[in-house]
């Protein structure tokens, strides 16, 4: 096995690896991982073959003698295609060890792809981190729900109930500005914080991947109530981001988008995923937040973290 650090002229490579991965996600392309790219030291890898053929890229970057999976994603590790075998990604890892410890790297923090986001079965990673006696330093915990068995709570029918006597309305939009003020204020007023993104780059990131990153608000009039910003991949839809106003938390405006979305735009995929509801690496569960997810069927998927440490 041959190691390579990524470079910019292997952008259509790389790429083009992503595009056949049996664990892909659109984040996974470069137009996507270097819109913060003054952030993170980039360190991906690439792994060849003996027959110097592309293997496996594993989008990471590297900080005090650490390699990350990549920190500005929500989840990495290697990215794989149909001709992985498990006894190859036990190759990969003795590779990347070797290559790490003759580079002085001390450790790896491996962030697993939850399953639900994978487009075909692609865990050989977990068993080669157990093999190499890897450690689990964090568990979230992500909602998903299953679009073939949705089951709401009485509270949350209840609540879209009440907005469609409101006669709240939901559509898509591309009015990013509108929502942004909205998620802006809803997060400095009840956590201090601001979003990931800035509204620039959300802005450049729809443009560049229109097809995976869509927005949609509830309204009534002419008033924006409630925003959802959806990654949308293969198999599965993702909540980036919701915002409710005040109004629309008295009417229910969120849930009837939310309804919405997954009732009737998204209803053909296979998870529906809300997000993890933790803080303090997995440590704390926020109970009224994960409690609205269940409300809506969710329920629990493990998202992990593991520490490699080199020796």
């Amino acid at each position: 096995m041959i190691v390579k650090i990524y470079q910019d002229n292997l952008k259509s490579v790389w790429d083009e690896f992503i595009s056949r991965a049996k664990n892909s996600h659109f984040i996974f392309y470069r137009d996507y991982l270097e819109y913060h790219k003054d952030r993170y030291k980039d360190f991906s890898l690439m792994i060849y073959d003996e027959n110097h053929n592309l293997v496996s890229v594993f989008p990471a970057n590297i900080k005090d003698d650490v390699l990350y999976s990549h920190q500005g994603l929500t989840f990495g590790g290697f990215l794989i295609d149909d001709r992985m075998r498990t006894e190859t990604m036990l190759e990969i890892f003795e590779t990347l060890k070797s290559y790490l410890l003759k580079i002085e790297l001390k450790k790896v923090v491996y962030k697993c792809i939850p399953y639900i986001y994978h487009i075909k079965p692609a865990e050989e990673d977990r068993y080669a981190l157990f093999r190499n006696s890897a450690q689990l330093i964090r568990r979230d915990v992500t909602s998903t729900i299953n679009l073939s068995q949705i089951r709401y709570s009485k509270g949350r029918k209840w609540s879209i109930n009440k907005a469609k006597k409101e006669n709240v309305e939901a559509s898509e939009t591309d009015d990013y500005k509108t929502f942004w003020d909205l998620l802006t204020t809803v997060l400095l007023d009840n956590h201090g914080v601001n979003p990931v993104h800035s509204l620039a780059e959300m802005k450049k990131l729809a443009a560049s991947f229109p097809e995976h990153i869509r927005l949609f608000r509830a309204y009534k009039g002419q008033d924006t109530l409630a925003g959802a910003l959806i990654y949308e991949n293969q198999n599965i839809v993702h909540t980036q981001y919701l915002a409710n106003s005040a109004v629309g938390r008295e009417i229910g405006a969120l849930d009837f988008l939310l309804d919405y979305l997954i009732k009737t735009v998204f209803k053909d995929k296979q998870y529906f995923d809300f997000g993890i509801s933790n803080e303090d690496s997995g440590k704390y569960l926020n109970t009224g937040l994960i409690s609205q997810k269940e409300g809506f069927g969710a329920s629990a998927v493990a998202h992990d973290f593991y520490e490699l440490v080199l020796q």
